[in-house]
């Protein structure tokens, strides 16, 4: 899209972790930079953190659990700091568990807020990118979203959609000058998931890779300048992997549990008590 100076971003989830990293690598490009997420003083603190560098920036709190907040956010995002030019769909909840062991309210929350709301947030700000002629969606994904590991089923159904999602919005919005990415990292070092699991003693290795939420920040500061369809940051060369998935998914399957994964998602589950 255009300079990306002095236009305004929203960034969701933006408590801990990556959010506020991405929040933080968009200012530095002169972005004004709005921030949501649940938890107040956590919000307050990266909306401090990023005026302390110079941004102009501001915190909307809002429970992305709750659907029918995601059309008030928009708007008391618009009204204090202006139209949004760039959306950066990051919040996400996951519940690492055999499917059966979760319930009914924990699988509808976690397609409420992976999915549902990054798909209401869009709808909302699409029309006015279109009308201004500039804009840019972000879905942030996951690894799991392009290969399902053991006991991650809703998790991984839900990356999956955004992959999806953002594929058939490029192709119906092709000859505008909206665009749209979606971010695949894979296990990022002392964030989310990957970070209780280390707690548990689990490593990543060659073959999976691990990155950081900085180069996750920087490559969907990447994606919005050159309009990328897909990115994969992971910290290991996966595509030749993903590509064997797709063509070989039996073959796929035992390497799979060769490197793994499966096994160690299984621990992390019994840890829990959440094995079945």
């Amino acid at each position: 899209m255009e300079p990306l100076r002095g236009r305004v971003a929203l960034v969701t989830g933006a408590t801990g972790g990556l959010g506020p990293v991405i929040a933080r690598a968009l200012a530095g490009e002169g972005m004004d930079v709005v921030v949501t997420g649940r938890r107040v003083d956590a919000l307050d603190a990266t909306a401090a953190a990023l005026r302390a560098t110079g941004a102009r920036a501001g915190s909307v709190p809002a429970d992305l659990a709750d659907l029918d907040a995601t059309g008030a956010l928009i708007e008391r995002a618009e009204r204090t700091f202006g139209p949004i030019d760039v959306l950066v769909n990051n919040a996400g909840v996951d519940n690492v568990a055999a499917f059966t062991v979760l319930t009914p309210d924990e699988l509808t929350a976690m397609v409420d807020v992976n999915l549902s709301a990054p798909m209401l947030l869009t709808r909302h700000v699409l029309p006015g990118m279109l009308a201004r002629g500039r804009g840019h969606v972000v879905f942030i994904s996951s690894m799991a979203g392009k290969y399902g590991p053991a006991f991650c089923g809703p998790y991984a159904a839900t990356k999956a959609a955004l992959i999806g999602l953002a594929q058939s919005l490029r192709a119906e919005y092709a000859q505008s000058p909206v665009g749209f990415t979606v971010v695949c990292p894979g296990f990022i070092g002392g964030d989310g998931m990957y970070q209780r699991m280390s707690e548990q003693g689990f490593r990543s290795n060659r073959v999976i890779g691990e990155t950081t939420t900085g180069k996750v920040a920087d490559k969907v500061v990447t994606a919005i300048r050159r309009d990328l369809p897909e990115v994969i940051e992971s910290g290991a060369p996966v595509r030749p992997l993903l590509s064997l998935a797709a063509s070989a998914p039996r073959l796929a399957e035992w390497l799979a549990a060769r490197v793994g994964v499966n096994g160690e998602f299984r621990r992390f589950s019994e840890v829990r008590g959440r094995a079945g």
